[in-house]
């Protein structure tokens, strides 16, 4: 059995009725029946397209039918951090004039701070840590559009790539849009906690997260920095949420610290402690978050000082403040949890029942890649 597009399981051999299949790809970017593959004969001619410096580029497009995106593959040379934040993907649905995905390319395909590693997830992989995969299923009802736009400076001369995609699905009034948004928070601010997904109204499902954190190593020296829980406000929920973990490491089913590893639904690919980075993902799938009015999604930003930690804090006279309602100092001869701000980036995922969120735009390159 697999997951079908609408979540339903779907027998590998059961013939659907008039759905066609299509790939856009530099081969056939328009996805046009018995049209791919004409450039040198058929020879591999035309295998990658340039997307210049400031440009946009369209990789897939259909209009006047419905259907599902089903997988996107894409790689180039330059897989740098800075060359993943400058690159934008959005995607629109139903020819809506704004778009529902507007990431950076990098952090979207799951890949924090621009960080490529090794992973295998349910939704997102990176096999050997040279391509970025993505089969989150993306319905539409009239039409979509999948465009890169490349907000650096150099040019990217060689990008690869296929979107793969049916036509005629038949898609009925609970059939949700698939959505994506991005922020970052540098340094984040004391006791106010990061927001995953800032408050959305609207009917569907929060899917999951992608998060990076650099540690703010001049201010906490080697410190941990995870001890923040999950909370999850639903429908009306104002001062206090339904849903609460308990702790950043525990919410990516993990105990006692972070180190790199990568589940179908859940990880760490990139962990280094040494410079203090880390990126990690949680996927909602066999525990679904639904939402009937609105929702917001937000992580606190809380660590711990432990016996051995103390000694910089004394000797260099910084001040601490403890986790609990308002600031207050914290007393360096005890261990205890304690308030931070550091730099907090995100990309979550979520099905909604428009093509439109009306959240806040991307914010720009300059922002998306200072630090890294």
């Amino acid at each position: 059995m697999w997951l079908g597009a609408g979540g339903s399981a779907q027998s590998l051999f059961e013939m659907p009725t008039g759905i066609e299949s299509r790939w856009a790809s530099p081969e056939n970017p328009k996805g046009e029946k018995g049209q791919a593959a004409q450039a040198e004969g058929g020879r591999k001619g035309s295998p990658t397209i340039a997307v210049k410096a400031g440009a946009s580029r369209v990789l897939a497009e259909a209009s006047g039918r419905s259907g599902t995106v089903r997988r996107i593959w894409l790689t180039f040379a330059d897989r740098s951090p800075k060359r993943l934040r400058s690159l934008r993907l959005d995607m629109f649905w139903d020819g809506a004039p704004t778009p529902a995905v507007s990431a950076p390319l990098g952090d979207f395909f799951g890949v924090g701070l621009g960080q490529t590693a090794k992973f295998q997830s349910a939704l997102f992989s990176n096999p050997e840590g040279r391509s970025f995969n993505c089969v989150a299923p993306m319905p539409f009802k009239t039409g979509m559009k999948i465009v890169i736009t490349n907000e650096s400076d150099t040019n990217v001369d060689e990008l690869f790539y296929d979107v793969d995609y049916t036509l005629g699905d038949p898609h009925g009034a609970n059939t949700l849009y698939f959505h994506a948004h991005y922020r970052r928070e540098n340094p984040s601010q004391l006791q106010k906690d990061y927001e995953l997904l800032p408050r959305l109204a609207g009917r569907g499902r929060y899917l999951g997260v992608n998060i990076g954190v650099i540690g703010n190593r001049q201010a906490y020296f080697n410190t941990w920095w995870g001890e923040g829980e999950v909370k999850v406000y639903l429908d009306g929920d104002h001062d206090l949420p339904t849903l609460s973990g308990t702790g950043t490491e525990d919410y990516i089913g993990s105990a006692w610290g972070q180190g790199q590893y990568a589940h179908d639904l859940q990880g760490c690919p990139f962990a280094d402690e040494e410079n203090g980075c880390w990126c990690f993902y949680r996927y909602h799938l066999p525990d679904p978050i639904y939402f009937y009015k609105d929702i917001r999604v937000t992580i606190q930003q809380i660590g711990y000082l432990g016996g051995n930690d103390r000694a910089p804090f004394v000797q260099g006279g910084q001040r601490l403040y403890r986790a609990g309602p308002g600031l207050v100092e914290m007393d360096l001869s005890q261990e205890g949890k304690f308030e931070r701000q550091d730099d907090w980036s995100s990309c979550a995922y979520f099905y909604l029942d428009r093509p439109e969120n009306e959240l806040p735009p991307l914010e720009t390159v300059i922002k998306r890649i200072a630090g890294l």
